[in-house]
């Protein structure tokens, strides 16, 4: 199943958003406060993260640029910010994408499992956990490798 994560302080939304993703087998986390959202991109290592611009603590492009510094999880800006340079800032710090609000929720829809089709990500999780040729395995789950009892490094 696809993990994603919403960094957005409406709670209506991520409601909405959770109830919808999950009718294509995807499950959205959410998190009210980018200080939240960034420790679950950390702990929980969601396979895409939706971000909003305008939060409290920090704004989504320093949210953004927060995330680039340690991770490569695609990002899907999605704001009521529509002015080009928005875009083209959240572009250049490391988003995937970019959605105004009000927004379609087929369109996001759409534009995640693009998004997650360009960068692979979920792919080796929703193929399997194991995987074995010949004597090597590779767990994907614990991100290890062995050749019979040895560990790969």
């Amino acid at each position: 199943m696809t993990r994603i994560l919403l960094i957005d302080d409406d709670e209506k939304l991520g409601d909405l958003l959770k109830a919808y993703f999950q009718r294509f087998d995807m499950q959205l986390d959410a998190a009210t406060l980018p200080s939240v959202g960034l420790a679950k991109i950390q702990r929980d290592k969601p396979d895409l993260v939706i971000l909003d611009v305008m939060l409290p603590e920090m704004d989504g492009f320093e949210v953004c640029r927060t995330i680039r510094k340690t991770s490569s999880v695609p990002v899907v800006m999605l704001t009521a910010r529509s002015a080009e340079t928005d875009k083209v800032l959240g572009l250049e710090l490391g988003a995937d994408d970019y959605v105004t609000k009000p927004f379609s929720i087929t369109e996001l829809l759409a534009r995640v499992r693009a998004v997650l089709r360009r960068t692979g990500a979920g792919a080796l999780k929703a193929a399997a956990d194991v995987m074995r040729i010949g004597d090597i395995e590779i767990d994907f789950k614990l991100h290890q490798a062995r050749r019979g009892k040895v560990r790969i490094e």
